[in-house]
């Protein structure tokens, strides 16, 4: 393996790992404030337990690359992804901002389900 592509390898896994702590920093964010109505708590669950998934899963392909790993990672991100899409639909669509967030979102859950991938690949000699 080159070394461009071990670089390669630990900025993925590097920025998974920071996107699942910042998901995870919401959370704790959300559940500490008294002023957060009771479904913005709800989703500040599934934001955090999609974090904590993802870095098991991350440290997971990092130690041992099992198969099952990228397909683990993709049924999460699927999942939370679906459930900002229902949020979406339920609050309904105010401006653009939101659309762009939204497309950020799937941008950095397809980012971290790649690294996940990447860790899962076999080094090449």
């Amino acid at each position: 393996m080159s070394k461009q592509d071990k670089i390669l390898r630990i900025g993925y896994a590097l920025f998974s790992a920071i996107t699942s702590f910042v998901l995870v920093f919401y959370t704790v964010s959300v559940l500490g404030s008294e002023s957060a109505s009771e479904w913005l708590k709800a989703f500040a669950y599934v934001a955090g337990g999609y974090g904590m998934m993802n870095i098991y899963i991350l440290s997971w392909a990092w130690r041992s690359r099992p198969s099952w790993a990228p397909s683990a990672n993709l049924v999460i991100a699927v999942c939370f992804f679906g459930v900002v899409i229902m949020d979406l639909i339920r609050d309904g669509l105010k401006d653009g901002t939101q659309m762009i967030g939204v497309l950020g979102l799937a941008v950095v859950l397809g980012i971290n389900w790649f690294a996940v991938k990447t860790l899962c690949r076999p080094e090449k000699s």
